[in-house]
C-alpha cells in the first residue's frame, strides 16, 4: 500500500468545494501509475517524487486546480506550452482531467526520464536588449556648456547614461528637473556616475 503524506490530506480538505474530487482522483491517478510515489508538500502544494527527482505536482486555486510535470517540456513534447497552470491548463472539473491512460501513459514516461537521471531543462529568458534612451535637449544643452561633464557622458556605458537621462526625464516639476541636471553636470563633470555614493558600499 503507497504512503500517503498527511500533509496532503491535510491540503486537499481545505481546498475549495470543486476542487475536492479533482485532487484525489489526480493523486489516486499518480499513486497507481507510480506505486513507488512518493508525496510531500513542496512549495505549498503537493508534489510527488520518485527516484532521485519530483515526478509532478499539483495545487489547488480559487476557482481551478493545476497539474503539472517536473519535466513538462520533455513529458508532454516540445510543442506543448506551459502557461503557468501546469501540463493541462486550468483544471474546474473532473471533466477537465486526462483520461486514465493518458495519465498512466505521461506518469511512466516522467518515470522513465528520473530513472535514466535526465535533468529537467533549463530555460533562461534573454533579457532583450534596452533601447537606448534619447538624451534631451535641455540635458544635452548643459552638457555642451561643460567640456569634463560632456566628455564624461560621452565615455559613459549606455546603461550609465541610461541612469542620468532616466533621472532628469522622471522629474515631475521643472525645477526639480533644473535641479537635477545642474546636480548631474556637476557630478560628471568631477567624472562622477549617477549613483557614485554607493558604489564602494
Amino acid at each position: 500500500m503507497p504512503a500517503h503524506d498527511p500533509r496532503v490530506d491535510a491540503y486537499i480538505a481545505k481546498s475549495a468545494d470543486f476542487a475536492q474530487p479533482i485532487l484525489p482522483h489526480l493523486r489516486s491517478l499518480v499513486h497507481e501509475a507510480c506505486p513507488q510515489v512518493q508525496e510531500s508538500i513542496k512549495w505549498g502544494a503537493p508534489s510527488f517524487g520518485y527516484g532521485d527527482g519530483i515526478l509532478c505536482g499539483m495545487a489547488a486555486f480559487k476557482r481551478h486546480v493545476s497539474f503539472g510535470f517536473w519535466k513538462h517540456a520533455l513529458v508532454m513534447g516540445e510543442g506543448a506550452e506551459r502557461d503557468g497552470m501546469g501540463s493541462f491548463g486550468k483544471m474546474a472539473s473532473l471533466s477537465d482531467v486526462p483520461s486514465q491512460k493518458t495519465m498512466g501513459s505521461l506518469i511512466r514516461k516522467a518515470m522513465r526520464l528520473n530513472e535514466q537521471g535526465v535533468k529537467a531543462p533549463v530555460t533562461r529568458k534573454s533579457a532583450a536588449p534596452r533601447a537606448p534612451l534619447e538624451t534631451p535637449a535641455d540635458l544635452l544643452a548643459a552638457l555642451n556648456g561643460n567640456g569634463k561633464a560632456k566628455a564624461t557622458f560621452d565615455a559613459f556605458s549606455p546603461s550609465a547614461r541610461r541612469e542620468y537621462v532616466e533621472w532628469v526625464i522622471e522629474a515631475k516639476r521643472d525645477e526639480t528637473r533644473q535641479r537635477r541636471i545642474a546636480q548631474a553636470v556637476e557630478w560628471m563633470a568631477e567624472g562622477k556616475q549617477r549613483n557614485w555614493k554607493y558604489q564602494n558600499c
